[in-house]
């Protein structure tokens, strides 16, 4: 968590002052960040990319229990609490239905047409 702050913040501080004042080596920070991803981060990208594309397509309407639903009909096997954390980690929230706006004024004082077809 140091390290990837550190990274973020590299070009407004130097590095060696950040490293002293997180209490971590410079030398591994260096390292952290040769580092390859490790499995669980590649998957990681690659479940994001397809939660991304079916977030697109459902015009930002797809929550995560809908998306597990998506990716697992996909062929995915990818667990409830991943999908919901991919998707929070990356600002992913579903728009919200808005409530029917009713427009029928039934409570009016103008007089109500006869009915002449009964």
């Amino acid at each position: 968590m140091s390290f990837a702050f550190i990274e973020a913040e590299k070009a407004s501080l130097p590095i060696s002052r950040m490293c002293q004042t997180l209490g971590v080596s410079q030398s591994g920070f260096f390292a952290w960040r040769e580092r390859p991803a490790c499995q669980r981060q590649r998957q990681d990208m690659v479940y994001l990319a397809h939660i991304r594309t079916a977030f697109a397509l459902s015009n930002g309407t797809y929550g995560s229990p809908r998306m597990h639903r998506d990716l697992i009909d996909d062929g995915h096997r990818i667990g409830r609490h991943r999908t919901v954390r991919l998707m929070r980690e990356n600002g992913l929230v579903a728009r919200q239905k808005r409530r029917f706006k009713r427009t029928t004024d039934s409570q009016h004082v103008w007089p109500v047409a006869p009915n002449l077809i009964a």
